[in-house]
């Protein structure tokens, strides 16, 4: 942007700020983590992810507990992921807020709990993200959580669905099949199963080749 590409001159800039403000610090865990601009090295992102935690940097909170819960570049620990989830989930980071929710649903390094999991989805759906609005409708679809509403379920897929989420696209081909939640229409089903198809969701090609076996 105005000037010709280079991470390495990107990674001397963020090197000099990341002292004093939150953002360069977490780039430059960015860039470690990338290889960009300097050899790979997750310790050293991680090591710059916790520096920019300090100053209460969201986006820094979410990585560093993602590195937690998969265990990479720290011992894992599913607690440590929470906590730093929460904190990020707090100041309104839509993908701890799902993945918080996922924590709770699992039952990983918190109690499991479908409402606790539904209230962190939500959170994160309206935010506008594509997989808490499909885990949102699922719970709706099982009635995990909250009181089940198939209506409820097609919504939030159709909002995931929207933006192009594989696996709501099924599911909302699946609701347009079965007339789970709306009208019964096959040739909705094909739409979305097709879409779903399209991005190599494999359930998502069966179920279009049945319909189109059947004629529809």
């Amino acid at each position: 942007r105005g000037v010709e590409q280079s991470y390495e001159e990107a990674v001397k800039w963020y090197r000099k700020a990341a002292g004093s403000f939150n953002r360069a610090a977490f780039r430059l865990g960015v860039c470690y983590k990338n290889g960009w601009g300097v050899e790979k090295s997750i310790d050293e992102a991680v090591r710059w992810y916790r520096k920019a935690v300090l100053f209460g940097y969201s986006e820094a909170q979410f990585n560093l507990g993602y590195c937690y819960e998969t265990g990479n570049g720290v011992e894992k620990s599913y607690e440590e992921a929470v906590k730093l989830y929460r904190k990020a989930a707090d100041q309104g980071h839509a993908g701890a807020q799902h993945n918080l929710g996922l924590c709770y649903e699992y039952g990983r390094g918190v109690e499991k709990s479908y409402e606790e999991a539904v209230k962190w989805y939500r959170k994160s759906a309206e935010r506008g993200d594509a997989r808490a609005q499909n885990h949102l409708g699922f719970c709706y679809d099982n009635g995990k959580g909250v009181e089940q509403d198939y209506t409820q379920a097609v919504q939030w897929w159709c909002k995931a669905a929207e933006q192009g989420y594989a696996m709501a696209q099924f599911n909302l081909g699946v609701s347009y099949q079965y007339g789970n939640g709306v009208e019964q229409d096959y040739i909705q089903a094909m739409r979305w199963y097709r879409q779903a198809a399209d991005q190599g969701f494999e359930p998502a090609k069966e179920s279009y080749n049945n319909l189109k076996s059947k004629g529809y």
